[in-house]
C-alpha cells in the first residue's frame, strides 16, 4: 500500500511544483525531490548521458546517489511551457554550478519536465536532461530544412 503523499505546491500548478523540484535539487532534499514526483510506477527520469530510469525506486536511488556528492546547484533559465487541462510540459535550460579545480564553472542542461495534474496535485511524470552549451542559451526560431 502507497502512503498519501502531501501536496508540494502551495499554489497547486504545474509551476510551483517546478519551483520545489529545483529548491529540492539545491538543498539535497530527496524527500521534498520525490514529493514532485507523482506515484506511479511509470514515472521516468533520463539523466545527461544516461539510461531511462523507471518508477520511483529507480528515480530516488539515482537523486540519492548525486546528493551523496553534494547538492546539485541547478537554475532553471528560458522556460517554455505548453499546457493543457491535464498536463504542463516544461522546456527548460538548466545552468548548473560545477565546483572545478579552477572554481566554480557553469555548466548547461536542456531538460524537459512534464506535470500532470493528479488527485494530489500537479506532479511530475517525466524529467529527462540533456547536456547543453551555452548556446543552447541562443533560441532557434528558425526550423531546419532537415528534422534528423
Amino acid at each position: 500500500m502507497r502512503k498519501p503523499k502531501n501536496s508540494p505546491a502551495t499554489g497547486g500548478n504545474a509551476h510551483d511544483t517546478e519551483a520545489l523540484f529545483y529548491e529540492a535539487l539545491q538543498s539535497g532534499d530527496i524527500d521534498k525531490l520525490m514529493a514532485c514526483w507523482a506515484d506511479e510506477d511509470d514515472i521516468l527520469c533520463v539523466h545527461p548521458g544516461g539510461g531511462r530510469l523507471l518508477g520511483p525506486g529507480a528515480i530516488r536511488a539515482s537523486f540519492d546517489a548525486m546528493f551523496a556528492n553534494g547538492t546539485i546547484q541547478a537554475q532553471p533559465e528560458k522556460l517554455r511551457v505548453i499546457e493543457s487541462m491535464g498536463a504542463s510540459v516544461h522546456s527548460v535550460l538548466e545552468r548548473i554550478e560545477v565546483l572545478t579545480e579552477e572554481g566554480p564553472r557553469h555548466a548547461y542542461v536542456i531538460a524537459t519536465n512534464v506535470y500532470q495534474k493528479t488527485p494530489q496535485g500537479w506532479r511530475m511524470v517525466a524529467h529527462h536532461a540533456s547536456p547543453g552549451t551555452p548556446r543552447e542559451m541562443q533560441e532557434i526560431l528558425d526550423a531546419p530544412q532537415v528534422l534528423h
